[in-house]
């Protein structure tokens, strides 16, 4: 018998149990179960004020919906580039990716890939091992959050020492730290911790890595665009604070999080603090429009990826 740290990524993926023809009752009633605690975290999550503020961040700047669009789907089209690539995951599949981040975000971490698996589980024409690849998928885009996290912090930092972090400063250098602590052990234990193969894994890493890039970029845009004025460090040092709060786990709500942290740090500087927070609020709009959407959705023939 070959010991299993010795198998190539291949025949561990080959060694995962399979999925027998499940009793489908229960997965549906989870899946229902998720989709409307997801209902009522978007109607409890979004206020009135955050639709105003929206709207009239709209109206004031109409490029402002074009870029807060793709930063708002960039994660789900991404996701769905890398299922495609693995499971030929069908453009029906898609409102399920959007469900999967909605979860996450206005839940809990991690409730979304729950999500997701449920979804995969009942559909045998996709995958009969589900659990391996989601659990890859996951881990490749955490890396590539901690890889470029680390790296905003690093060309960011004259910028961050700027900012008001005063005792949170030492909090800040060892989350970092621990971040590179992760990501370091993942990689020295990759052959016990992966089952897809070192191709599939390098493409993934790539696609999150590109995905990361443009809504890093396009959260820059977003601010420059309501404030021009502003220097761009002050962007890059906003934008590593802001992937360092989406690390942190079982938290929902990190948007809201970071608005508040962001806020806190600039003190004084109310029309910046203001504009992270109206961001904030948008991507919150943004979940009620396109939650709506998925309900109507929920309704229409043929909704269901085959």
């Amino acid at each position: 018998m070959i010991p299993i740290a010795d198998k190539p990524p291949q025949a561990i993926a080959m060694d995962l149990p399979k999925l027998e023809e499940p009793s489908r009752r229960w997965p549906k009633l989870l899946l229902h179960v998720i989709t409307a605690a997801m209902v009522v975290a978007i109607a409890t999550s979004v206020s009135r004020s955050d639709i105003e503020t929206f709207l009239a961040a709209v109206a004031a700047q109409p490029a402002f919906l074009v870029v807060l669009a793709a930063l708002y789907f960039a994660l789900p089209i991404a996701d769905w580039i890398i299922f495609r690539r693995l499971w030929r995951l069908p453009v029906a599949g898609f409102p399920v990716l959007l469900r999967k981040r909605i979860s996450n975000e206005l839940l809990l971490d991690y409730s979304g890939e729950a999500y997701f698996y449920l979804w995969a589980r009942q559909r045998a024409s996709l995958t009969n091992a589900p659990f391996g690849a989601i659990k890859d998928v996951n881990i490749q885009s955490a890396l590539a959050a901690n890889l470029v996290t680390m790296l905003l912090l690093l060309v960011a930092y004259p910028f961050l020492t700027q900012l008001n972090m005063g005792r949170y400063a030492s909090a800040s250098l060892w989350s970092a730290l621990l971040i590179m602590a992760i990501t370091l052990g993942v990689l020295l234990f990759r052959r016990r911790v992966y089952s897809l193969t070192r191709r599939e894994l390098v493409e993934i890493l790539g696609i999150h890595l590109a995905r990361l890039a443009v809504t890093t970029t396009l959260a820059a845009v977003l601010w420059h665009l309501l404030a021009p004025a502003a220097p761009i460090g002050l962007w890059l040092a906003l934008a590593a604070l802001r992937l360092l709060v989406t690390r942190l786990p079982l938290i929902p709500q990190k948007e809201v999080l970071f608005a508040s942290i962001a806020v806190f740090m600039l003190g004084r500087n109310a029309e910046t603090s203001g504009l992270v927070a109206l961001t904030s609020a948008s991507l919150l709009a943004m979940h009620l429009i396109v939650g709506a959407a998925l309900v109507v959705g929920a309704f229409w023939p043929g909704r269901e990826a085959r």
